[in-house]
């Protein structure tokens, strides 16, 4: 049976709910509700992203929106479907982008308007922190972890670690990642999702709103993260797979019994007798 929704993890998808004008407010509601108390967006304007010097092949594994608030404070909104190998290197890198176009003509004194970043992602990145913990809020601290400065802030959503079902839900942001993380499997809109901003939200990503280019569109955006995710999922069994034999042939060198090392590698004997 075809989806109902969109998928908001490809491009179009999350354009369709947060980068457009028609849905800004959704933007403007999300943020708030995941930013400190005293952070109130009024109005959000979108920014131009070519001039943030985008490396093409990251395109299939990021898309991301950068947009400024009423008080001139900067945001990067990224949606993440796969793992860099330099993640980190890449989230700072971005920042210095909006960070450098602050800079004035003539006499100025570097005040800087505060960053952020957030980053929805597809995947976990942070294996140390505990499994519940799924919001990582990051700043410039010094060696008695005391903040530095704080204008630059990274924030990153592992969606994989948000597994809270409907009863389980506490707050706004709660049910916004909730949103987010089952839009495109929903075939009715829930009870606890009956809000105005949601209701919006459904109407937007509803597939069968879509005119014929919109909804090519669509399809190539979903077939691109169909594709990736294979690529990664094809990638990550043969890793497991490759770790497999080599502790397979480890305990073997170890005189291991082969009973041993099947029920621990998951291998076969005539696999193991083969190494």
């Amino acid at each position: 049976m075809k989806a109902k929704y969109i998928n908001p993890y490809t491009d179009f998808g999350f354009k369709k709910l947060f980068g457009e004008e028609g849905s800004k407010n959704l933007l403007i509601d999300f943020l708030d509700h995941l930013l400190p108390g005293e952070h109130r967006i009024v109005n959000l304007t979108f920014k131009n992203t070519e001039q943030s010097g985008a490396i093409t092949t990251d395109r299939k594994a990021i898309f991301d929106i950068h947009c400024e608030d009423d008080k001139g404070d900067r945001f990067i909104v990224e949606m993440q479907k796969a793992k860099l190998k330099f993640f980190k290197d890449s989230s700072l890198f971005y920042t210095t982008f909006p960070i450098k176009e602050q800079a004035e003509k003539g006499d100025w004194d570097f005040r800087l308007a505060p960053i952020y970043c957030v980053a929805i992602l597809d995947f976990t990145f942070d294996e140390d922190r505990p499994q519940k913990e799924y919001i990582g809020n990051v700043q410039l601290k010094d060696q008695f972890c005391q903040v530095f400065y704080n204008k630059l802030t990274y924030i990153f959503i592992e969606m994989p670690r948000f597994k809270k079902e409907e009863h389980q839900l506490e707050t706004h942001f709660d049910k916004w990642l909730y949103f987010l993380k089952n839009l495109e499997t929903f075939e009715n809109i829930p009870e606890i999702l009956n809000e105005e901003v949601f209701l919006q939200g459904f109407e937007i990503a509803e597939i069968a709103n879509f005119d014929e280019r919109q909804m090519a569109e669509y399809e190539e955006s979903l077939k691109v993260y169909r594709d990736l995710k294979g690529v990664i999922d094809t990638s990550f069994e043969e890793g497991k797979t490759e770790g497999r034999i080599e502790i397979a042939r480890d305990m073997k060198k170890s005189g291991e019994p082969m009973d041993k090392i099947s029920k621990y590698t998951g291998l076969s004997v005539e696999e193991i007798d083969k190494l």
